[in-house]
């Protein structure tokens, strides 16, 4: 099971919120960094999951005009 970026949003979030109460700079930017990886491979997984969809319905379009 994937967590689609999940678990690297959640880690980006403490860090940057500890590196802000801190004022440990490299730890809060590392955060942010950790934050928009994590929510690249969320927008990544969702897009391979739409394209996925719309293979599979223009696999079942073509195989009904097949059928005709």
């Amino acid at each position: 099971m994937t967590d689609k970026g999940f678990t690297d949003q959640v880690e980006g979030k403490v860090k940057e919120t500890v590196g802000k109460l801190t004022d440990d700079a490299s730890l809060k930017a590392e955060g942010v960094i950790d934050k928009a990886a994590g929510k690249t491979k969320e927008i990544t997984s969702d897009v391979k999951d739409v394209a996925s969809e719309l293979a599979e319905k223009a696999k079942e379009v073509f195989n009904s005009k097949d059928k005709k």
